[in-house]
């Protein structure tokens, strides 16, 4: 029987501190020994549905942590972690079991609305909500330090709960970010849908002609939200999103991992278009026009895979052609959390476009 919890009034009264991504218990890799309250925190994306699990806890039926997150928290529950994937629901409300692709259900713990990341509303909005559901990781089990793991706008939900976190003096330490297909600039789905972008930056290729179409359809249906944000007008320039993020990371290394399955077909392409994961650009996954003061240190990784699991089974690829798939990926994620005590001294700026 699922148990639904009520927000705990510590927990909502408290400061909102935002628990992410932190491995315990192996370090496999011989490094420094995890304790009980270190915890890895996958995030997930816009527009994505994915269920609270915990090492202990998952969905007993259909995939069981959801189409972004189940592959990551399989993998690194095998790295003797402990692992949490955070609530996330396509519009307001609690998590609801899913049909369809990617389905779940009979999941034993339901969690509160305001804990739960509504991935098509505010990236800010959606941070308040994740640093809920880590202050509640806090009070409830007992977690002081997280390393993110954090997919496509996950990434910018989890850099918006890290300024909560660092504004509120919040007793839980961030000790990592890593981002997987994140649109540090903006989807170049959201710059046409806010005509930002031609169509005509596709090349007359159809899959992304359809992309883009599809993606205006829905913005279309919106006042304001994910869909709304996730451009280059919203986060870049000198009054954009990132700048009003400048010093939040400044003493937390940042791993990015770009895909680029998808190449121009021919002509002078974008590069705020090709080459792409089906929905993010690699210069926008691997924060290219992204300065020092929002990211200090940064290492990043390219692979030719696509965005997720929905993106390859719409393009007739193998699911480990995703990047939330794909083993290699996988093991980049894990030597980032090993890495991480480390980091800040090591190379910077390692595998990332000038």
């Amino acid at each position: 029987m699922r148990r639904i919890l009520a927000a705990p009034a510590v927990a909502i009264a408290a400061v909102m501190t935002v628990t992410m991504l932190a491995g315990c218990g192996g370090n496999s890799d011989g490094g420094e020994k995890r304790s009980a309250s270190q915890a890895v925190v996958i995030v997930s994306g816009g527009d994505a549905t994915s269920p609270y699990t915990s090492k202990d806890e998952a969905c007993a039926t259909g995939l069981a942590a959801g189409n972004t997150d189940t592959a990551l928290r399989e993998f690194l529950l095998k790295q003797g972690y402990t692992v949490f994937t955070s609530p996330a629901m396509a519009g307001r409300g609690q998590v609801v079991d899913q049909t369809g692709f990617g389905s779940f259900g009979v999941c034993p713990v339901t969690l509160p609305e305001n804990m739960t990341v509504n991935s098509t509303g505010s990236i800010d909005t959606a941070g308040e909500h994740l640093a809920r559901f880590l202050n509640w990781l806090h009070t409830e089990k007992g977690i002081t330090e997280v390393d993110f793991v954090a997919h496509s706008m996950g990434g910018l939900y989890s850099r918006a709960a890290i300024r909560v976190l660092t504004t509120t003096n919040a007793p839980v330490k961030v000790r990592s970010l890593t981002t997987i297909g994140t649109p540090w600039q903006g989807s170049y789905l959201s710059d046409f849908a806010n005509g930002i972008v031609p169509l005509s930056d596709c090349l007359g290729d159809k899959f992304c002609e359809s992309a883009m179409n599809t993606f205006k359809g829905r913005v279309l249906q919106l006042m304001a939200g994910s869909g709304r944000e996730v451009n280059q007008a919203f986060l870049m320039g000198q009054n954009g999103w990132n700048q009003f993020q400048s010093g939040v990371l400044d003493k937390i290394p940042v791993v990015l991992i770009g895909g680029k399955k998808f190449t121009a077909p021919a002509g002078q392409a974008n590069p705020a278009v090709w080459p792409n994961d089906g929905l993010v650009a690699l210069q926008s996954a691997l924060a290219k026009d992204i300065g020092d003061p929002v990211l200090a240190h940064r290492r990043c990784f390219t692979f030719d895979d696509t965005h997720s699991i929905f993106v390859s089974n719409a393009a007739g690829l193998d699911w480990e052609t995703a990047l939330t798939w794909d083993p290699a990926v996988l093991d980049v994620v894990h030597k980032a959390i090993e890495d991480a005590p480390r980091a800040l001294d090591g190379a910077n700026r390692e595998g990332c476009p000038s």
